[in-house]
């Protein structure tokens, strides 16, 4: 099982991209959070008012959330009941991993696919709810949940 949840930009500069989201499109979002994946402290914010989300993300060059060559459509995430199984088929199906957060205790991998010049991300479904109550506050989390599986 896969569902579809967001799509995420890569930004140089996260307030300059969610002033100009919020101007152009008239999104709202939450407040920006800092963390740390390895060696790579990073940035990063969803927009408010839930599923599908946009996610803003501004890593350090080398990271992989490189913006140092300018902004771009980075990847479109879905979570999966398998990740494991699901990279496998994404792989069998001639997109390699990219990425995977798994090493660093994060269950997540990038799949690149040429097609679209973006990346798959797929994320195991056991951070659905924390996901939620972190940048869906406030919300019914299985409500959510149940739209999410629909899609």
């Amino acid at each position: 099982m896969t569902a579809f949840y967001h799509v995420c930009f890569v930004v140089p500069d996260i307030e300059q991209a969610m002033q100009d989201f919020q101007r152009s499109a008239g999104v709202e979002w939450s407040d920006p959070a800092c963390d740390r994946l390895g060696e790579w402290d990073y940035r990063i914010a969803f927009t408010a008012g839930g599923p599908p989300f946009i996610e803003l993300i501004q890593g350090p060059p080398r990271s992989p959330w490189d913006a140092s060559k300018g902004a771009r459509f980075d990847h479109i995430g879905f979570w999966t009941s398998d990740l494991r199984q699901g990279s496998r088929r994404l792989e069998e199906a001639g997109m390699p991993m990219d990425f995977s957060g798994c090493p660093y205790g994060r269950p997540f991998a990038y799949h690149q696919v040429d097609s679209i010049g973006a990346r798959i991300e797929l994320v195991d479904v056991s951070r659905q709810a924390g996901f939620l109550s972190r940048w869906h506050p406030g919300e019914n989390p299985m409500a959510a949940i149940d739209e999410t599986s629909r899609s």
